[in-house]
């Protein structure tokens, strides 16, 4: 029995150009959202505890409390 051959012809559309737009699902973009906050959350609060201890080890009561009181917003949890 012989192979059926299957041939494609590309016929030029002669119309204006139409721009396709392809539309992010609302799960994945939340999905990416949260993913996202929840990084920048870690790494700022990271940063932070890393100007709270080298404060502390440079002995600044000052700046230990004014980043005491920025870190409290990161631990409400």
């Amino acid at each position: 029995m012989k192979k059926e051959k299957i041939v494609y012809r590309f016929y030029r559309y002669q119309g204006e150009r139409l721009q396709a737009k392809r539309e992010i699902p609302y799960e994945l973009r939340l999905f990416a959202r949260l993913i996202l906050d929840e990084l920048c959350f870690n790494w700022n609060k990271k940063r932070l505890e890393e100007d709270i201890n080298g404060s502390i080890e440079k002995g600044n009561k000052e700046n230990f409390i004014k980043l005491s009181n920025e870190y409290k917003h990161f631990i409400w949890e």
